[in-house]
């Protein structure tokens, strides 16, 4: 019997850590500043346009150089992050990004557009972001999100798996095997082991060719800090500049 009760102990104690580790970080806009993000640019180019307008991120990337905003720990190993996003205008060939195990300019990115390719899809490389050389880790073809309409990614990060949903729906998961067929390219078609090589690091989203919306953005994970909530009800407007963001 005192075997069985400290074994319980343990086991409660075990997880009342576990709960104190992990925690969710929530930034909607509402009245906030942009001062802990910071911005990483693809091949070190301009910055982009980042403020917040209605209790929004109005973002712009003027060409086909990706521009992520970017938060968290180098230290940072398995949680979520998910926000919605709404598209307002495409430049020229361009995506909507989402990125992970961020350290320094090492990270693992999602991306859905047509930047790389005529015909739209959805991309998971890594890679060094002031570097044009990738590791394709995953590619299928998926339409790209569309114009004036709220969107909702979602990617959770775990050991060496990465699992991309868009609106509920999974649309890949790295280590699954894939192929991806287009008129002119060659036959794309493998499948991507553990992710060793980005083991830790913080989060990011972003865009290239666009202007968007986005809000709602939530991390959970260990390490990751309590703070903020998801608003029920509008508040005053605020615009933020893209002076008070800092820059890799």
């Amino acid at each position: 019997m005192k075997i069985m009760k400290l074994v319980i102990a343990l086991l409660i104690m075990s997880l009342l850590t576990f709960s104190a580790s992990a925690g969710t970080f929530i930034e909607t806009f509402n009245g906030a500043n942009l001062k802990a993000w910071q911005e990483l640019v693809q091949n070190d180019e301009a910055p982009g346009s980042w403020e917040i307008v209605d209790n929004e991120l109005h973002a712009t990337s003027p060409d086909g150089w990706m521009r992520l905003l970017t938060i968290g720990d180098k230290k940072w190993r398995d949680y979520t992050i998910e926000f919605d996003v709404k598209p307002l205008e495409e430049h020229g060939r361009g995506n909507i990004a989402i990125a992970a195990r961020i350290k320094k300019t090492q990270l693992v990115s999602w991306t859905i557009g047509d930047w790389l390719f005529l015909e739209s899809s959805a991309i998971c490389r890594g890679g060094n972001f002031h570097e044009n050389r990738t590791i394709l880790f995953h590619i299928k073809s998926h339409p790209p999100l569309p114009l004036g309409e709220w969107s909702t990614l979602k990617l959770a990060v775990k050991d060496g798996t990465y699992i991309l949903w868009i609106n509920d729906q999974k649309i890949m998961e790295t280590g699954e095997p894939f192929v991806f067929k287009m008129a002119g390219v060659q036959e794309i078609k493998g499948k991507a082991g553990e992710l060793l090589d980005f083991p830790t690091g913080g989060v990011g989203f972003g865009l290239s060719n666009y202007t968007a919306r986005f809000d709602n953005i939530v991390i959970t994970g260990d390490g990751v800090p309590n703070q903020g909530q998801l608003s029920v009800s509008s508040q005053a407007k605020l615009t933020t500049t893209w002076g008070n963001l800092k820059r890799f």
